[in-house]
């Protein structure tokens, strides 16, 4: 039996597609991966960012995706580690309750993973710009979870998020451990930490969260 999961999809995202599939490799003759893309090209606290991630764009990504036999459907993004989880749990209802099939996102995936580990204080290694980096702190506090740490890049095109290169990555996950924390979450779904996170834990001692890989694991 085939297992499929779906993935809804930002539009501008270059790095989740060809890592999912990577790391499915060695899963690729019983588990499938496929893809439905909605409109995000930025991450800021503004009315044109959150339009973006209303409920509408994203069930008519999951209508296209229920076309397909599905098992599930994931929202392969973080924005309700600013906006609220609150929208992910709407979201995930509104879904189910329209294609019948079970939904999960990556904010539900970090929390379930901090849980499930005893993670309580929580470094955060972003590419966002510095309001969004203290919303996402806001919120984990309001799930239980401490920021304290927050290491970012500034960035708030979700291409030139795409295109960082590896050191620029490196160099925020060091940033981050400075705090000592539980783990480091990286949080962004087109930021590849994911081929660093074997390479910096052994270096750092601390380990790291990355949104792409536990998308993955969800």
């Amino acid at each position: 039996m085939t297992i499929r999961i779906g993935h809804i999809t930002p539009s501008s995202n270059t790095a989740l597609e060809p890592l999912t599939y990577a790391m499915n490799a060695p899963l690729a003759q019983s588990v499938t991966h496929h893809f439905s893309r909605m409109t995000v090209t930025h991450l800021a606290l503004s009315g044109s960012s959150e339009a973006q991630f209303q409920l509408e764009p994203m069930l008519a990504a999951a209508r296209l995706l229920a076309d397909a036999p599905l098992n599930a459907i994931l929202w392969n993004g973080t924005s309700a580690s600013w906006r609220g989880l609150e929208n992910d749990l709407r979201l995930c209802e509104a879904i189910t309750n329209e294609t019948g099939i079970a939904a999960s996102t990556t904010t539900i995936a970090f929390y379930k993973t901090f849980r499930e580990y005893d993670w309580k204080r929580i470094a955060l290694a972003v590419p966002y710009t510095p309001d969004i980096t203290e919303q996402i702190g806001t919120e984990y506090a309001r799930q239980g979870f401490e920021v304290v740490g927050a290491a970012s890049l500034g960035r708030r095109e979700n291409i030139e998020i795409g295109a960082t290169e590896p050191e620029p990555i490196r160099a925020l996950l060091r940033e981050a451990a400075k705090s000592k924390p539980d783990c480091i979450a990286v949080v962004c779904t087109n930021f590849n930490a994911t081929e660093l996170v074997e390479e910096m834990e052994a270096e750092l001692g601390i380990p790291i969260v990355d949104s792409i890989a536990i998308t993955f694991r969800e």
